[in-house]
């Protein structure tokens, strides 16, 4: 799905993949997000994923110019998890609503599994 905006000067178009890698590197920056997970459905495996894969651990829906996300995430062990869901939500609200000029109607977070820091 895509976000249709109109202005003056014609239409803008946003695609699910440019708010699912803008989210993604927003979420990564919060504290206690280790990173982006992708579930292997094969053998139900999580793994890591690398910073330029972000928008995997993400899915986006757009419906009438509302965004719906649902993060896969791998968090830090030691830290509460509504804390982080929390700083997550709030700072993913904030700056994507900034980015694509659209609200954001949902945050779902999933959490696939837990680090150990260094």
């Amino acid at each position: 799905m895509k976000g249709i905006m109109n202005s003056e000067y014609g239409e803008i178009v946003i695609d699910s993949d440019v708010v699912a890698t803008y989210a993604g590197s927003v979420a990564v920056e919060c504290f206690g997000i280790v990173g982006m997970a992708a579930i292997s459905m094969k053998d139900g495996l999580v793994k890591l994923l690398r910073r330029d894969s972000l928008k995997h651990g993400i899915n986006v829906l757009i419906n009438d110019n509302r965004i719906s996300l649902t993060f896969h995430v791998i968090i830090a062990y030691g830290v509460s998890i509504s804390t982080i869901a929390e700083n997550l939500r709030d700072a993913v609200k904030y700056k994507v609503e900034e980015f694509t000029g659209m609200p954001v109607e949902k945050i779902n977070i999933l959490v696939e599994g837990v680090r150990v820091i260094d």
